[in-house]
């Protein structure tokens, strides 16, 4: 019984292929973008691949594979429930209203006119975001009805880029300036002023639909709660000075003693979702309720592998070092033995 991994040295794959040679689980490198996948296939049971928003050849054609190979009876990981709505910020508002899963109040529109009549009916600010994009990109806070306005008549008109040459730049230079980068980053981001990521193309502009959230004040960070099968980790990532976002600031914190309410509530998304992977961010309303802004099967490892332990199902803690890979990869071992 062989499980077939991705040969990448990126994301979750080295972890995945250390486990597996640890744990002397079977396995072979398989390469999903080659023509003879399926014959590369042959006596594999399962195929775990980490595919993500910001590799051209992943946005072609990793959901279609994956999803593909689920119908015809192979493990896949992540599977279809895990992964159909990742980096879909539509596709999550339907799915989380759906389930009745407490999430920020979101507003989505497809036509002009309509979108227009609630601009001017609304309350400001409110936060504008393209359907995808990670660690805040695409994410922007809106003052006012004029502001609005102006991003409704651009989302039915000449539409969005995928990626923000002056935002990245900021970016870049932000974490140049807290030490999070080298200066080859800011560099890189001057470089793309004049040539756009090869994911940009890919995905070409956004058009013809405006997506916003309620703005919630007073929040100094949000909660990224990870929830793999029957275990859930999490830490707290502070607010970035001068600004409202906290996805991608870099400043952890990792003492969630105060918060076992979002630990319950995203084990039970997770099952509601029937994913078995499911990275939630979370922040709180006026009135101190927890609030989903967003699920991604993915996540980063540079902070979350600094967490001090992890909970089980009925919330006991469960102190030091563990391996979240791991986890993923008993997930799928566990359903071809």
């Amino acid at each position: 019984m062989k499980i077939a991994i991705h040969n990448s040295k990126t994301g979750f794959h080295p972890h995945w292929i250390a486990y597996c040679a640890e744990k002397q689980i079977p396995f072979k490198l398989v390469d999903c973008y080659a023509d003879d996948l399926i014959d590369q296939l042959r006596g594999c049971q399962a195929l775990m691949w980490h595919h993500g928003q910001q590799n051209p050849k992943d946005l072609a054609i990793a959901k279609q594979i994956l999803f593909a190979l689920e119908h015809t009876g192979l493990q896949v990981f992540p599977n279809f429930n895990t992964a159909w709505h990742f980096d879909d910020k539509l596709g999550q508002k339907y799915l989380f209203e759906r389930l009745g899963l407490p999430f920020v109040p979101t507003y989505a529109f497809y036509e002009k006119e309509t979108a227009l009549s609630w601009a001017k009916s609304t309350t400001y600010p409110k936060v504008f975001k393209l359907r995808g994009g990670a660690g805040s990109s695409n994410v922007k806070l809106v003052y006012t009805q004029k502001q609005a306005i102006q991003i409704i008549k651009k989302a039915f008109g000449s539409g969005f880029s995928n990626y923000n040459a002056w935002d990245s730049l900021k970016e870049r230079w932000y974490k140049f300036r807290k030490g999070k980068a080298s200066i080859h980053e800011p560099i890189k981001g001057l470089l793309r002023f004049f040539q756009a990521p090869p994911f940009a193309k890919a995905l070409g502009k956004e058009y013809h639909y405006v997506y916003f959230q309620d703005f919630i004040p007073k929040n100094e960070f949000d909660l990224r709660i990870i929830v793999i099968g029957n275990k859930a980790f999490g830490l707290k990532r502070l607010v970035r000075d001068g600004d409202f976002r906290a996805s991608g600031s870099g400043v952890f914190e990792y003492d969630l003693s105060k918060h076992q309410d979002v630990i319950q509530i995203a084990f039970t998304a997770s099952s509601n979702l029937n994913a078995n992977c499911a990275a939630f961010d979370f922040i709180y309303d006026s009135k101190l309720k927890p609030l989903i802004v967003e699920v991604s099967y993915g996540f980063g490892t540079k902070g979350s592998s600094k967490c001090p332990g992890y909970w089980d199902r009925e919330l006991n803690w469960h102190e030091g070092k563990f391996n979240p890979q791991g986890w993923m990869v008993e997930i799928v071992n566990n359903k071809i033995t």
